[in-house]
C-alpha cells in the first residue's frame, strides 16, 4: 500500500509529535510513525511520571521526616509506594491520551511500527503484525530520541540492575540501591527513594554531584543530599556491575583502592546513545558522527535534501523542551518560514531534585574562561518570606553578569520550584534585559519570585534584604 504525504515524521516524543502539529497547522499532510507510544519516553517513562513520583516523593519525605516542625505526628505511617506509581501511570496516560486527541484535531495519521528510511522520499513501515506498508514525502523528520547508554560489561536484567524504565514502572522498592551517575536522572531516582527511607549511594566519577552545573549548585547541592543522608561517592569509577542472588555487587574506585558496594539493586544513569541506527540513513548517505548523532545545519536540515533531524538524536541538548523547539523550527523551515537559529547553550535545563535546580547559559567558570569581565550576584532563599513559609529555604540564586555591557550571561538556581522561576531569566537574556530591569519589575509579594528581583538588586551593588 502505498501513502503519499507531504512529512512524515519518524518518532511520536515532544519533538516529533511536535513537528506534526506544526507542520500540519502550516497545511502540510502530515504521518507519524513510533514503534512503540505516543508521547515518547517523556510522557510514558520519563519527565512525566517522574515528576508525579517526587511529588508523591515530598509528601513522604514530610510526613516521615518533618511531622514535629509542622505539628503532626502517627501511631503508625503506612506509605504504599504502590500507589504513588499507580498514580504516575494515570497521570502518563492521561497526557498520552491527549497526544492521540492532537492528532486527530490536526488531521495527523497516526503509523504504529518500525519505520526505515528506503529512499529520500520514502519510508518503509513494519507494524507489530508484521505488514508492511509504504508512506512517501517530500520532507521526512528523524525524531527517534535516545536509549540508555549501558556499557557492554554490564548487563541490565530489569530487576537487580535497572535503566531509568524499570526504575518507573515498578511499584516495590528496594531496600538499598546504587546510583551510577548523578545527572538529572541519578539526583531525581536518589530523591524519590531517600523521601521512602531507601539506603541510597551515588557513584560520580567526576568530582562532584550534578557535573554539568555550576559548581557552586554541586556544593549545595551535596550539602542538601548529606543532610538526607543520602551517601554520595565523587571521583569515582564503577569497575563492574554483577547481579547476585537477590541483590547486586557494585566495584568501585576511588583512584586509590577497590571496593564493593552491596546493594538490592542498581540504577544505571551514566548518560544516552542516539536511537540513530537501524533506520536507513547511512544507506541513504545522511552524514551520522563517530557518536551516532545525526549531523544537522541550523534549520534542523541533513546533508540529505528533504530529510531533517531534530531532538535528542541530534545530540545538541537532550531535553524534551529543546526538542519540542527543534521540531516547530524544522516545521517551520520546511514550510518555508523564516526562521532563526536556536543558542543551546541559552536554553533553559531543569532537574526536579530535592532541592530543585535549574540553570542556563554559562557558569561562573565557563564565564571566566572565555574572558568575561565577571560580576556575580547571589540572594538567598533564606531571607525570603515565602521560602520561610513553605517550610523549604536552602539554596539561593546566582546570576552570571558581564561587567562591561550588564549582559546576562548564566543563571544558577537551587531551592524551592527554582525551575518555575527560571523562565522570567531565560526570557530577560532574550530580550537582552539587564539586572537592573529585572530589578525594576515589580514582583508580588510574598512569593518565590522575589528572589529573582533580590538578586538583580545585589548585581547592581543596591541590595534591599541582604
Amino acid at each position: 500500500m502505498e501513502n503519499n504525504y507531504d512529512v512524515i515524521v519518524i518518532g511520536a516524543g515532544p519533538g516529533g509529535y511536535v513537528a506534526a502539529i506544526r507542520a500540519a497547522q502550516l497545511g502540510k499532510k502530515v504521518a507519524i510513525i513510533d514503534k512503540e507510544w505516543l508521547g515518547g519516553v517523556c510522557l510514558n517513562v520519563g519527565c512525566i511520571p517522574s515528576k508525579s513520583l517526587l511529588k508523591n516523593a515530598e509528601v513522604a519525605h514530610t510526613l516521615r521526616e518533618r511531622g514535629k516542625e509542622f505539628g503532626f505526628s502517627f501511631d503508625n505511617l503506612t506509605l504504599d509506594y504502590g500507589a504513588a506509581v499507580k498514580r504516575s501511570r494515570k497521570v502518563s496516560g492521561r497526557l498520552v491520551k491527549g497526544v492521540g486527541f492532537l492528532m486527530k484535531k490536526n488531521k495527523i495519521d497516526v503509523q504504529m511500527g518500525v519505520a526505515t528510511v528506503i529512499s529520500q522520499g520514502s519510508v518503509k513501515v513494519v507494524a507489530e503484525d508484521g505488514n508492511e506498508s509504504f508512506l512517501s514525502a517530500k520532507d521526512i523528520i528523524v525524531a527517534t530520541g535516545a536509549r540508555s547508554m549501558i556499557p557492554p560489561a554490564w548487563t541490565v536484567d530489569g530487576e537487580n540492575v535497572v535503566t531509568y524504565k524499570e526504575a518507573i514502572l515498578q511499584e516495590t522498592l528496594p531496600e538499598s540501591v546504587v546510583i551510577i551517575g548523578s545527572g538529572a536522572i541519578g539526583v531525581e531516582f536518589a530523591t524519590v527513594w531517600n523521601s521512602y527511607g531507601v539506603d541510597v549511594t551515588i557513584v560520580e566519577m567526576l568530582p562532584r554531584i550534578v557535573p554539568m552545573e555550576d559548581e557552586e549548585v554541586s556544593k549545595e547541592l551535596a550539602k542538601a543530599f548529606k543532610k538526607r543522608k543520602i551517601k554520595m561517592l565523587t571521583g569515582t569509577k564503577v569497575e563492574a556491575v554483577e547481579a547476585v542472588e537477590g541483590g547486586v555487587k557494585v566495584s568501585v574506585n576511588d583512584g586509590t583502592e577497590t571496593k564493593v558496594l552491596e546493594a538490592d539493586q542498581a540504577l544505571v544513569a551514566i548518560g544516552f546513545r542516539p536511537n540513530s541506527s537501524n533506520l536507513g540513513l547511512e544507506e541513504v548517505g545522511v552524514q551520522i558522527n563517530e557518536r551516532g548523532f545525526i549531523e544537522i545545519d541550523d534549520r534542523m536540515a541533513t546533508n540529505v535534501s528533504g530529510i531533517w533531524a531534530i531532538g535528542d538524536v541530534t545530540g545538541k541538548l537532550m531535553l524534551a523542551h529543546v526538542g519540542s523547539a527543534m521540531g516547530i523550527l524544522a516545521a517551520e523551515a520546511i514550510a518555508g518560514k523564516e526562521t532563526k537559529p536556536l543558542h543551546y547553550e541559552m536554553m533553559p535545563r531543569a532537574t526536579y531534585c530535592q532541592p530543585q535546580v535549574a540553570s542556563f547559559g554559562l557558569t561562573e567558570a565557563q564565564a571566566r574562561e572565555r574572558g568575561y569581565d565577571v560580576k556575580i550576584a547571589k540572594f538567598n532563599f533564606q531571607a525570603n518570606g515565602k521560602a520561610l513559609g513553605l517550610g523549604d529555604y536552602a539554596g539561593w540564586v546566582k546570576l552570571v553578569v558581564d561587567e562591561k555591557y550588564d549582559e546576562l550571561l548564566g543563571a544558577h538556581l537551587i531551592g524551592p520550584e527554582v525551575t518555575e522561576l527560571l523562565p522570567e531569566l531565560t526570557l530577560a537574556q532574550m530580550m537582552e534585559l539587564t539586572p537592573a530591569e529585572i530589578s525594576h519589575n515589580i514582583h508580588a509579594h510574598p512569593t518565590l519570585s522575589e528572589v529573582l528581583m533580590e538578586t538583580a538588586h545585589v548585581a547592581e551593588g543596591m541590595p534591599i534584604h541582604s
